[in-house]
């Protein structure tokens, strides 16, 4: 499908955002960025300038500079949107603060301008349903952070026409994502549902003293994490039986359904048992720790793409 936009419209200046003007500008795109925070503005081409410069070093940005100089900064909205192609909104994680954003992306964006949303639970259905272009609003969801993890998750509201959903796939997949396609709504979308699935049994198996979070933490990153690095779970249980799925289930199956009948409770969650998780962990981290942590986990992602790139049959990335 061959791809017009050049111009894209993004509506926050947060991590997300900034990571997505990452993505789109060192795939040659004009990005127009706008946030309600003027502080945030005047933060973002550096902040953007520096990952960009970042990516660079592990020959993930072919001009760092050129990229750089295609991000632009404005004061409004209406000025973020009114001449892109596609728009990718990264606002507040609220209903209601979505139906207000997009209220007016739908009136100040050109009628043929897909209007995509980084939500990462609040299915579309929920902020679109009375906006006269309601077809062209999409979920586009990311992995946090979208210039270094290429999944992107897109998922239409039933009135969302099929055209903008084509449409949206072979943006990102032009720009270096990996988009996959939620058929349905689903609340959380599918990452999201993985992942609470593999967190609720992680904070179990604390709480119940079967093993420190930080072994927990290394049986993944060491152990499942190693795998799922370049394969997902369907992949990896056909390599884990001679005759692939069915027969790995058929093995492993008794013991499946012995797990599911003894699933984590939502009481998890509660807050004096993940208080026990989180004091086991250590220390709460403080703001210039947590910087710091996210920067080398950015390097070590930056690393990753790059061996990633270079091996045979990859798919996607930065």
């Amino acid at each position: 499908m061959a791809i017009s936009a050049e111009t894209v419209g993004i509506v926050g200046a947060g991590l997300i955002g900034r990571s997505w003007a990452n993505v789109f500008a060192r795939s040659g795109w004009h990005v127009v960025v706008w946030d309600p925070v003027p502080e945030a503005r005047a933060a973002a081409v550096e902040l953007i300038g520096q990952s960009l410069a970042d990516l660079a070093e592990h020959g993930l940005v072919v001009d760092a500079a050129a990229a750089r100089a295609r991000v632009r900064v404005v004061d409004t909205l209406e000025a973020a949107v009114r001449d892109a192609d596609f728009v990718q909104e990264s606002g507040p994680e609220t209903r209601e603060a979505k139906i207000e954003i997009f209220k007016q992306l739908d009136a100040a964006a050109r009628p043929d301008t897909v209007l995509a949303s980084s939500t990462s639970a609040i299915v579309s259905s929920q902020f679109t349903e009375g906006l006269k272009g309601r077809h062209r609003c999409v979920v586009a969801h990311p992995v946090n952070p979208p210039h270094l993890v290429p999944v992107v998750e897109i998922c239409g509201a039933p009135w969302t026409s099929e055209e903008t959903k084509e449409r949206t796939r072979a943006i990102f997949k032009s720009v270096g994502q990996v988009p996959v396609t939620v058929k349905k709504e689903i609340d959380g979308f599918v990452l999201n549902r993985l992942q609470v699935a593999l967190l609720a049994e992680a904070f179990r198996l604390v709480q119940d003293g079967v093993v420190s979070p930080e072994d927990l933490d290394h049986t993944v990153a060491d152990g499942l994490g190693l795998r799922w690095a370049f394969m997902g779970p369907f992949e990896t249980i056909e390599l884990n039986a001679p005759e692939g799925i069915a027969d790995y289930c058929k093995r492993y199956t008794p013991w499946f359904k012995r797990y599911m009948a003894d699933m984590p409770l939502p009481d998890v969650w509660d807050d004096m048992k993940v208080k026990l998780v989180a004091d086991a962990w250590g220390p709460k981290p403080s703001a210039a720790g947590v910087l710091k942590k996210s920067q080398w986990r950015n390097r070590r992602l930056a690393a990753l793409i790059a061996h990633k790139r270079k091996s045979p049959g990859y798919g996607g990335g930065a």
